[in-house]
């Protein structure tokens, strides 16, 4: 009886250390975020800031990596003042995703942001029917 109550303990020790551990997630998780956020933020109530001028990504531009891409959006919505709390997780998942400390912004243009979004909604999301079709092949 007692070696398997010390088996259970150290099992149970084991799967508590493993729980409580914080576990990254995969770009794949922090993009399906993303998606899920511009998501929210576009189906929402309208929020005051979408009328907020950003610069314009072009985010069709197939000649600049996403990562690029998703940098320049990152820095797009850096700039937002207004309203920073409600775009701040969807910033903090870009960051996370491209992992570049500095580009830059290319494009003079800007546009609304309630245009920006769903932009970077659908360029997140060829993204992520892109990186899920080359994990399954």
């Amino acid at each position: 009886m007692l070696p398997s109550l010390k088996t259970t303990f150290t099992l149970l020790s084991l799967l508590q250390l493993v729980s409580s551990r914080a576990m990254t997630p995969s770009p794949q998780q922090i993009l399906k975020e993303v998606i899920l956020l511009i998501q929210q933020l576009n189906s929402g109530v309208q929020v005051p800031c979408n009328d907020t001028r950003v610069a314009q990504v072009t985010f069709m531009d197939r000649k600049l990596p996403d990562q690029e891409l998703l940098c320049q959006a990152d820095m797009a919505l850096t700039k937002v003042t207004r309203c920073k709390e409600v775009y701040e997780p969807l910033i903090t998942n870009l960051k996370r995703l491209h992992g570049k400390k500095n580009c830059f912004l290319r494009d003079e243009n800007e546009i609304y942001l309630r245009h920006f979004l769903p932009a970077l909604g659908n360029f997140t999301q060829g993204m992520y029917r892109r990186r899920g079709s080359s994990a399954t092949q």
